[in-house]
């Protein structure tokens, strides 16, 4: 093998073991990035699972007055002449 072959495959295997490193880094970053993603997701989720347990109460009353209301309507419905 003549020097300049020798040369070039020493600098292609440099080149090589570099863009192995930053293949590496960048997979490595792209893994961290799907976990953040994963957990970002996760809370907000939980925050609205959350919302709904805290604010249930207050719908449940709400629904019964609008079912209370919508009954006595219908009663004055069925009392007042037409």
């Amino acid at each position: 093998m003549e020097t300049e072959e020798k040369e070039l495959l020493e600098n292609t295997l440099k080149l090589v073991e570099e863009n192995n490193k930053m293949l590496h880094k960048i997979r490595r970053h792209q893994k961290i990035a799907s976990f953040s993603r994963f957990i970002y997701w996760l809370f907000i989720a939980g925050i609205g699972v959350g919302a709904f347990y805290f604010i249930q109460p207050y719908i449940e009353e709400v629904q019964s007055f609008v079912g209370k209301t919508s009954s006595n309507i219908n009663e004055l419905k069925e009392i007042l002449p037409r």
